[in-house]
């Protein structure tokens, strides 16, 4: 099957019939079953721990704790990003201790693991453990933690900061705003997310003491980087002796990219009994154990000229690393956010100050688009605002500031540069199959029946694939960002791919095989795609951003030219002809200009069985492997438009129309790209009207579960109406771009805009996420009664 046609899901079959397997559903002999201890307190001294009752429960085989495995070398779960601060000094970075031996710092902290024969004994002996808490004062928001004299998380971090970083020309753009006609302010909260995916985490360790080999499958997007971080920091061992198995994997969204303590404890606990080791998290565990995303606070400034045009922008924003760093916490608000806050737009000068504090709260890391969401959500707010107070259209002012397509390759404000776009296209696109011109009947019919009818629109860019290693380096990056890929053709001519990435419901097995296909001419179901096990693939960074096509995909593109290039030489010699003479095409190999000719299946049975070889000049096989390390992030890029209509009475949000024009590059499987649109938008929308993790000001999660955090469901969303335009990334051999993400990214400050473009003619001028139906019938209240 070529590139490009919507190619069934190869995987498909194995989940819809019961045959996926996942890491709960797998047990070993002997194994054992772990319950994690956890506190339910967000900031307390451990004082004293008895486990004597625990241990004499039935079933019981060990109860652990932090100081059993400080005492025994455990260190601590690392962070992967350092970042510097204004002054060049490096951010405060705390200790995570898989297990905490003295101070608790959020609720869910974990305290102790007991380990018994069944889960249900595991579980019943956990209530048993006495832990002597002593309470201390918590701080919870952004708010709290920056106050005067506020609790500190850390002893080490004054203020609660962990890092003040700024990016930009602070001087050109105060000097941009000391030039302005008029200045836009305004200020955002960016509301904190659960991931929610569909599996719960889970753990298993297994130890072999023959020869002395640990084995961790887990519910991971990146076994290699928990397998670098847990083998390196954590328990200290070296690598060829830490086997890491990611199987099946239910969703992730970036929750599972991170290296957890459950992991280590696990593995740890099954070298100290030698016998293997599962735990899997119950979901409201995982409220209070996965990490969350977004929370960030935010005053944006935008200053404009006579005509409309973006002189300069300035941000301030706050963002909740929560307790502890997790594994990429501190890039999000810092390298995946400002550098994108240029947008579509050519803003010459930008300046972004990002003060990262700690909180009595579960860590915050990436969840779907990572910093891209929270980038897209501020300007796009600004913008529109910026249209009402200078009385331009919205639209208009969109197009008097896009970069325009002629201006390619275009360097931003804030160190990227993007290599190729068309922001007009992708916006046109939108607002013709949206039916925008003809809101205005639609406002009118809605009006007639008592509701507020609104349309809102957002422009985006997102950065995917972050690379270059050695650049991402130099930012802080302690991890290389490639990917990797080997091409195995068989004796038979049948295909494996090994692959660094790693699929957890993007369909690699579908469109990794597509691009095999296209490029050997082989039969999709000769195609085999093997991932998620470190003793078998090479080493690669896994799946998160928006990569896996754009940087997975073009090692597997570099591999296959070698396994061509190589099949060439031997067809060379098989048909005795010179190696610049062959042509390949169709799984053939021809000799230019003639009918002569030989089947790859040919030449990979000549590799395996050299009889009629040139063994003097290749090496028999025919296996390549391949890195590839990009030369820039890719640019989706593209345009969200929402309709909704509002009960003034009651203040629900329906949201009746989405339409979506995106730009993700190269379309590999249309199908795969719609559904990865689909349930991007989803997300997108339960952030925008539904979903908020909120916690007390004592620090205890109040949306513990999905009986107060509203999830979206199908009876929420409309039909979707997805549009594309395709301008190819100019540096990759797909040239892809990603698309994972920009549902996430584009329609949540267009449902936003939507809702206040119903609400403005009541004189509502600003609401915050999730636009519940409270927060929009108190908007209408206070409006009213203002008014």
């Amino acid at each position: 099957m070529a590139i490009g046609q919507s190619v069934k899901r190869k995987e498909d079959a194995r989940f819809l019939t019961g045959r996926g397997v996942y890491t709960d559903d797998i047990n070993r002999p002997g194994q054992l079953h772990a319950v994690i201890v956890r506190s339910p307190l967000p900031h307390a001294r451990i004082a004293g721990i008895d486990a004597g009752e625990t241990l004499a429960a039935e079933g019981v085989v060990a109860v652990f704790t932090g100081a059993d495995m400080a005492a025994d070398g455990v260190g601590s779960l690392p962070c992967g990003w350092l970042i510097h601060n204004k002054d060049g000094s490096e951010m405060v970075e705390p200790p995570h201790p898989p297990l905490v031996a003295e101070r608790v710092r959020h609720v869910g902290d974990q305290v102790a693991v007991v380990i018994a024969e069944t889960r249900a004994q595991a579980k019943r002996a956990a209530q048993l453990l006495d832990v002597d808490y002593e309470d201390l004062d918590a701080v919870v928001s952004c708010a709290d933690a920056t106050e005067d004299g506020a609790p500190l998380v850390w002893d080490e971090a004054p203020g609660n900061t962990c890092y003040d970083w700024e990016l930009g020309d602070r001087e050109a753009t105060d000097a941009a705003f000391e030039r302005a006609a008029q200045v836009v302010e305004l200020d955002l909260v960016n509301n904190r997310l659960v991931p929610n995916a569909m599996e719960p985490r889970a753990a298993i360790g297994e130890y072999d003491p023959a020869g002395g080999n640990y084995t961790l499958t887990t519910t991971s997007q990146a076994p290699h980087v928990v397998r670098l971080l847990m083998g390196a920091f954590v328990l200290n061992l070296p690598e060829h002796k830490l086997r890491v198995v990611a199987p099946d994997v239910g969703g992730g969204f970036g929750s599972k990219i991170f290296h957890y303590a459950e992991e280590a404890i696990v593995t740890w606990a099954a070298g100290k009994l030698a016998r293997p080791v599962k735990w899997t998290a119950e979901r409201s565990e995982s409220f209070v154990s996965d990490a969350h995303g977004r929370d960030h606070v935010s005053h944006a400034e935008l200053a404009v000229d006579e005509q409309g045009q973006f002189l300069g922008l300035r941000v301030r924003t706050v963002a909740n690393m929560g307790a502890y760093l997790s594994t990429f916490a501190t890039s999000i608000p810092t390298y995946l956010y400002a550098t994108l806050l240029a947008g579509c737009y050519r803003t010459p000068a930008i300046y972004c100050e990002v003060r990262s504090v700690f909180t009595n709260t579960v860590p915050v890391d990436a969840y779907r688009g990572a910093g891209r969401p929270e980038a897209a959500y501020l300007l796009e707010r600004l913008v529109d605002k910026a249209a009402r107070q200078l009385g331009i259209d919205r639209i208009e002012l969109r197009r008097r500031n896009f970069i325009p397509k002629d201006a390619f390759p275009y360097a931003t404000p804030v160190a990227l540069e993007y290599d190729t776009g068309d922001y007009e296209a992708t916006l046109d696109l939108a607002l013709s199959q949206a039916d925008w011109d003809g809101f205005e009947s639609r406002r009118e019919e809605a009006a007639a029946r008592g509701k507020l009818r609104g349309i809102g629109a957002s422009t985006y860019v997102e950065a995917c694939g972050i690379a270059p290693s050695a650049v991402a380096g130099a930012l802080g990056a302690r991890a290389g960002l490639y990917e990797s890929a080997v091409v195995r053709v068989h004796p038979t001519g049948s295909v494996s791919v090994l692959t660094g990435s790693h699929s957890h419901g993007q369909g690699h097995e579908t469109t990794f095989a597509q691009i095999v296909a296209d490029r050997l001419g082989v039969d999709i179901d000769a195609v085999e795609v093997v991932h998620g096990d470190t003793e078998i693939i090479p080493f690669g960074m896994g799946t998160y951003g928006s990569r896996s096509l754009a940087v997975g995909g073009s090692a597997l593109f570099k591999a296959l030219d070698k396994v061509v290039a190589k099949g060439k030489k031997i067809a060379a010699h098989m048909l005795e002809a010179a190696a610049d003479d062959i042509e390949f095409a169709d799984g053939q190999f021809k000799v230019a200009g003639t009918e002569s000719s030989v089947a790859l299946d040919e030449v990979a049975f000549a590799a395996y069985v050299p009889h009629d070889y040139p063994i003097e000049e290749l090496e028999p096989g025919l296996e390549e492997t391949a890195f590839y390390d990009p030369a820039n992030f890719t640019f989706p890029a593209g345009c969200h438009i929402c309709e909704v209509e509002i009960d003034p009475e009651t203040g629900a949000v329906e949201l009746v129309g989405v339409t979506v024009a995106d730009d993700v590059g190269r379309v590999i499987n249309p199908m795969i790209v719609e559904g990865q649109i689909h349930g991007g938008l989803a997300q997108g929308i339960g952030q925008a009207l539904l979903e908020n993790c909120v916690y007390d000001e004592n620090g205890q999660l109040l949306t513990s579960s999905f009986m107060n955090y509203a999830m979206p469901r199908a009876a929420d969303l409309p039909s979707f109406d997805v549009g594309h335009h395709v301008t190819p990334c100019t540096h990759n051999p797909l040239g892809v771009k990603g698309v994972g993400e920009v549902g996430s990214i584009g329609v949540p400050p267009a449902v936003i805009n939507a809702v206040l473009d119903a609400l403005a003619p009541l004189g509502v001028g600003d609401i915050e996420m999730p636009a519940t139906p409270e927060r929009v019938w108190r908007a209408i209240r206070d409006a009213r009664a203002a008014g």
